[in-house]
């Protein structure tokens, strides 16, 4: 199963839920990286050979600049916490150095009778 670090501001739940389904998840906070900048989280997360599970897109600009990283999940806010966490299973392992985004789905368009 993946290894993973959960930004300081992902949400418990969800980090609940993925380490009931096998993954190894480690949270910011309890890493000591409560404050820290984003560049110094994925330098942790990358040199414990853990991916990044993210809300902030300003992971998308350290993508783009060519950072080295062991992988970085995007995903939307979604407060159905298992349903995200389902998402999020379903798209692992992300490779090193990808940038994979997990977001909400729309809702059905309603139907015009």
């Amino acid at each position: 199963m993946a290894q993973l670090l959960a930004d300081e501001n992902f949400e418990d739940e969800v980090v609940a839920e993925l380490i009931a389904l096998g993954h190894d998840v480690v949270t910011a906070r309890a890493e000591g990286l409560s404050g820290t900048a984003d560049p110094d989280v994925l330098a942790h997360a990358t040199a414990n050979g853990r991916a990044v599970l993210t809300h902030d897109r300003d992971y998308h600009k350290l993508h783009k600049a060519g950072a080295t990283h062991a992988g970085i999940v995007f995903c939307s806010v979604d407060q159905d916490f298992a349903a995200l966490a389902a998402r999020i299973h379903a798209a692992l392992p992300v490779p090193a150095g990808q940038l994979v985004r997990v977001v909400k789905p729309n809702p059905p368009a309603p139907q015009v009778p």
